[in-house]
């Protein structure tokens, strides 16, 4: 005996999580709890990708148990050396960590946050168990995202986060289903304004891992006065972050004119940005958005132990980063 199946296809990235308030729109995945689009007032303020794909470029994904890359994926903890599974061939590299890939589950929901939830199990090499949730949530402040990770397990877990977004200055939104990476090109970012506030970067080898570190002053690596970003390409790693009063690092995109603008904001605990042009992105998403990563520690921390969080059994570790709309200059 046979039964009718419901042939709608299931989004590549599941269930897509819709929340909006005060003029702010966004979409969030069920798979990986990866952030698909956000605009305000029909404006893009991140590079979004169609419901039927993956994301391109990781764009928007949550990067847990740690961010960036781990040198071939070998580090040492408690005694032994441990194997992570290479995901990126390119390098011999174990990159981003664990959950994009994996389904998170609806812990709350309403119509301006959503907050989810992923028990990670023991993978080759990270024989802990970690309670994972990730709080999206909307306000007069645009978004605000907080991640949070327990050790459920036995032993000393490392940990460190970071999310992928690429701001955009977009001028219109686009619908879903629509090919979001062109319409926000517009001419790429070439002629956008960036601003940085890290007085530090650190070059990569050919595996783009850190090899020491290089002040920005009087480099091509220098934003922290803002300027436009041109030919510069960037696949970077910044730190040494300048804070304002609250304790918040500020990184902005603006146009050339100053009409429009985007910010991305890291609370205590986000001690590295990199960020990346998207040289190497296909068409039309190439160049399209500026990635401006919040990390918690930079590329290979399991390995060289730089701000790595050591997540004991029954610690918690909170990290909290968003992004708001910024009014024309002046306004």
């Amino acid at each position: 005996m046979t039964e009718p199946v419901d042939r709608r296809p299931v989004p590549p990235t599941g269930t897509q999580h819709v929340i909006a308030a005060h003029g702010y729109r966004a979409i969030v995945t069920e798979v990986g709890a990866g952030l698909r689009a956000l605009t305000f007032r029909d404006r893009p303020l991140v590079m979004s990708y169609p419901e039927g794909k993956s994301p391109v470029g990781g764009a928007g994904q949550l990067l847990l148990p740690w961010p960036n890359r781990v040198r071939n994926g070998r580090y040492d903890a408690d005694g032994e050396t441990r194997q992570l599974a290479i995901t990126e061939p390119r390098t011999g590299n174990a990159a981003h960590g664990f959950t994009r890939l994996l389904p998170w589950t609806v812990l709350d929901a309403g119509e301006t946050s959503v907050r989810l939830g992923l028990r990670l199990f023991p993978q080759p090499g990270y024989p802990h168990v970690l309670d994972l949730t990730a709080s999206y949530a909307l306000g007069e402040a645009g978004l605000e995202v907080e991640v949070s990770a327990v050790n459920v397990g036995e032993g000393v877990a490392p940990y460190g986060m970071g999310a992928h977004p690429y701001l955009t200055l977009g001028e219109e939104a686009v619908e879903t289903g629509h090919d979001a990476g062109h319409d926000a090109g517009h001419g790429t970012v070439d002629d956008a304004v960036l601003e940085l506030p890290a007085a530090e970067w650190t070059p990569v080898d050919e595996q783009q891992i850190p090899v020491g570190r290089r002040t920005v002053e009087g480099t091509e690596y220098d934003f922290r006065a803002g300027r436009r970003v041109g030919g510069t390409v960037l696949d970077t790693p910044f730190t040494n972050l300048e804070r304002d009063a609250g304790g918040l690092v500020r990184a902005r995109l603006r146009t050339a004119d100053g009409s429009r603008g985007v910010e991305l904001w890291g609370g205590p605990g986000i001690e590295w940005l990199q960020v990346f042009t998207g040289d190497t992105l296909a068409a039309p998403y190439r160049r399209s958005g500026v990635a401006v990563e919040p990390m918690s520690c930079p590329p290979n921390a399991f390995a060289s132990g730089e701000c790595l969080v050591r997540l004991a059994p029954g610690e918690r570790a909170t990290h909290r980063w968003g992004i708001t709309a910024l009014p024309a200059a002046g306004a």
